[in-house]
């Protein structure tokens, strides 16, 4: 090989002698985590079962937990299978484990100035600590809204670490000046379709949109996430800004169409819905500052409505920027009025967390389910954080990285499951002190946390 040879041209050439050779494309293959012993079936034996879609519990039944599945629910008090692990849950209530529709996978636990400057192996080790974290408080899912989550969706899934299971979408895509633009100031004018550090990618044209929805597909995003408004945590871009024409915002649901999943959207007021909705986006999150029409329209297209409960007297968060902080405001305002309207009309609404560059807060997304007795019952609030954002997730189609039923337990569906002290179905105080309520976690099967 002459020394002019590119790096490109040089791992081409590598490429054709391991075909040649018969040896496996290193491109592709994969560090094999060591095979883990089969587990013994599990019986969750005498509790009160919240099944993900009852409001209301069933007594005196057992759970049998084969591999990664639920194998069998049993209210007959049957003897338990030969070799069977028992753990007697002494009539505590046993539910799904929860779902979180909209987090950050890797900008939950850290500030923004150290994720726009640090190198990228120390964001990944806080990330990872992080979704031990997250898996503790009883979270077994999370869909992630954005950002670099490819590596550490991987690391949970072969075992290396534990988290939960992550739905990623990979990139926040971004046009110039929007949600996702977070590049310093002397960086402006910008040369190139930057991305960064993976967190958002900017794209101002069909044409870009549609490369850069490809490009997160291709590294294996479920569902891919565009800005279509303005933000609360950003600084340059007014929080009426609509963001994205509709040709744009429709190459993007094009090219995640043709992979078979589908595209969420951070906006806020009206007219940024209605032009996302029209453009074929299936999931519209935030949307607190939204109107009665507007709602009618997302209901009309069947447009689920990915909801946070952002409440003046739970906030959270760092930043003290007056900017931001007078946007955040104006958000908290109008969150009561937008789950109002969204009970009225019967939208079809999630519920996620959205804690974001906030590392003292990650414990409030626990909290922050307590939020929701305002609007709804504790019962209804359990399904919704349970059944009803895993039909969110469902939206991903073929895309969806977990083949198997989630936020429900029924025979078949993933063993996901939690066993709580109290009955959060009457009182949602329970799930907001995971470490003294959360007795048993299940994920996948395995038992993460057993104090009974």
């Amino acid at each position: 090989m002459n020394a002019d040879l590119s790096r490109r041209g040089f791992l081409a050439c590598v490429g054709g002698t391991v075909t040649a050779l018969g040896l496996p494309d290193m491109a592709r293959a994969q560090v094999a985590p060591k095979p883990a012993a089969t587990p013994p079936q599990v019986l969750l034996s005498n509790v009160r079962l919240f099944d993900g879609v009852s409001l209301t519990l069933r007594d005196g039944v057992s759970v049998l937990v084969e591999g990664a599945r639920i194998a069998a629910i049993d209210a007959t008090r049957a003897t338990p299978p030969a070799g069977a692990r028992v753990i007697d849950c002494g009539g505590r209530v046993l539910m799904p484990g929860m779902i979180d529709a909209h987090w950050h996978t890797m900008m939950a636990a850290l500030p923004l100035p150290v994720l726009l400057t640090a190198d990228i192996g120390y964001l990944h080790l806080a990330a990872s600590t992080e979704a031990e974290r997250t898996l503790q408080r009883g979270f077994t899912t999370v869909r992630d809204a954005g950002g670099p989550s490819f590596a550490l969706k991987r690391a949970i899934d072969e075992g290396m670490i534990s988290g939960p299971r992550i739905f990623p979408s990979g990139a926040m895509i971004s046009q110039t000046a929007g949600h996702g633009d977070f590049r310093f100031r002397y960086e402006v004018p910008r040369t190139d379709n930057s991305v960064t550090a993976g967190a958002s990618t900017i794209a101002d044209s069909p044409d870009e949109v549609r490369r850069r929805t490809r490009e997160q597909l291709m590294l294996g995003a479920s569902q891919i996430k565009l800005m279509a408004g303005g933000g609360a945590a950003s600084l340059y871009d007014p929080l009426d800004a609509i963001q994205y024409r509709p040709e744009e915002l429709r190459a993007a649901v094009e090219a995640a169409e043709d992979w078979g999943t589908y595209v969420m959207t951070h906006v806020y007021m009206p007219l940024g819905i209605r032009r996302a909705v029209a453009a074929g986006v299936r999931c519209i999150e935030h949307g607190q500052l939204t109107d009665e029409d507007t709602v009618r329209t997302m209901v009309d297209a069947g447009v689920y409505w990915s909801l946070q409960p952002f409440l003046a007297e739970s906030a959270g968060g760092t930043n003290q920027d007056p900017v931001v902080l007078k946007k955040l405001a104006q958000v908290r305002e109008g969150t009561d009025t937008a789950y109002r309207l969204a009970i009225k009309h019967k939208a079809r609404i999630g519920w996620g967390s959205d804690i974001l560059f906030s590392p003292g807060d990650t414990d409030r997304q626990a909290t922050l389910v307590t939020d929701m007795r305002r609007w709804f019952t504790p019962a209804q609030t359990l399904r919704q954080i349970t059944s009803e954002n895993a039909a969110i997730l469902a939206l991903s189609g073929a895309r969806a990285p977990y083949d198997g039923r989630l936020g429900v337990v029924e025979k078949g569906a993933f063993a996901d499951l939690l066993v709580v002290d109290g009955d959060p179905t009457q009182d949602l105080a329970v799930l907001g002190d995971p470490a003294r309520n959360l007795r048993v976690l299940m994920k996948d099967g395995r038992i993460h946390k057993n104090t009974l």
